[in-house]
């Protein structure tokens, strides 16, 4: 793959929305006014008004991001999430602009464009790695399926009608078992995501945690659970229970076979975030959510 310049950086937006097309059109601009390659899937390029400078790229593979010191996504939740992929296989740091609703894995918004461009110009930003989960599905004792998450794995049922009957284990011993819509299985970062709405904790990202949260359970006691980080989670799908799907992400999903077990632990590769600001997860919290905060008064001086 041809590098012409000394610095490169490779763009991903949502051709879908027009705001992400105006936006990746800022966005080329300033960098190649500032001397620095970016690199552009050749199926999004057709969507997007790019000049001939413009590096276009045929495969949407690992590979495609060799010698990039950043990868730039604009778009909502899903679109960061792809961009998630491409990160944790490569390695590269991913800078999230957020063109959607809530967008926590962004790091700036649309109205930032030119303080982004600005950043990554001059190489003001910082690097940090957040923790996945690596996904392994047994059936009958065998391996049949591995993958991973940045947000959250959920085994959960298939049918509207009828309800999931699971056993819930951690570090191999069972915990309880009950009837539910499903059980998601998270990191820090997706405790404000899929677990965030089925009732479980906010969780800060520096924390090192893994998250157990039921869906929907007919049951007692059902609370969320928070793990050490180095603990194994296991769902077991009853076998005289209807079949169950596992997601990841949101975005892979599986069909279970008759009582697959799933276990869940720590990833063994991280994906790396590009933070260009040094606020705090508390600041970002309450503006993502509205927060009510208007009482607030300070520590005492």
């Amino acid at each position: 793959m041809s590098q012409t310049r000394a610095r490169t950086v490779f763009l991903l937006a949502h051709t879908g929305r027009p705001a992400a097309v105006r936006s990746a059109e800022l966005v080329v601009q300033g960098l190649l006014r500032s001397g620095i390659g970016v690199r552009v899937l050749e199926a999004e390029a057709v969507d997007l008004p790019l000049p001939d400078t413009v590096e276009l790229i045929k495969e949407a593979e690992p590979a495609c991001l060799d010698g990039c010191e950043l990868l730039i996504v604009l778009g909502g939740d899903g679109t960061l999430l792809r961009g998630a992929e491409f990160a944790r296989a490569s390695g590269v740091p991913m800078l999230g602009v957020n063109l959607g609703r809530v967008g926590f894995l962004a790091e700036a918004e649309r109205d930032d464009l030119d303080k982004v461009v600005d950043r990554v110009v001059t190489k003001e930003y910082e690097v940090e790695e957040r923790m996945t989960v690596d996904v392994v599905v047994h059936s009958n004792g065998d391996v049949v399926h591995r993958d991973w998450a940045l947000n959250e794995a959920a085994v959960q049922k298939m049918s509207a009608e009828r309800i999931l009957e699971v056993v819930l284990e951690i570090d191999g011993r069972p915990v309880t078992g009950f009837g539910c819509d499903g059980i998601v299985c998270a990191t820090p970062t997706g405790s404000t995501a899929y677990a965030f709405s089925a009732g479980g904790p906010v969780v800060w990202p520096e924390v090192e945690a893994l998250l157990m949260v039921p869906i929907s359970a007919h049951a007692l006691f059902a609370k969320p659970l928070v793990t050490s980080p180095n603990s194994v989670l296991a769902v077991e799908v009853q076998p005289h229970t209807p079949h169950g799907v596992l997601w990841c992400d949101g975005r892979r999903t599986l069909e279970l076979p008759d009582g697959a077990r799933v276990e869940v632990r720590r990833g063994a590769v991280p994906v790396r975030l590009a933070r260009l600001h040094h606020a705090s997860f508390t600041d970002r919290l309450v503006a993502k959510f509205a927060l009510p905060v208007s009482g607030w008064r300070g520590a005492p001086h």
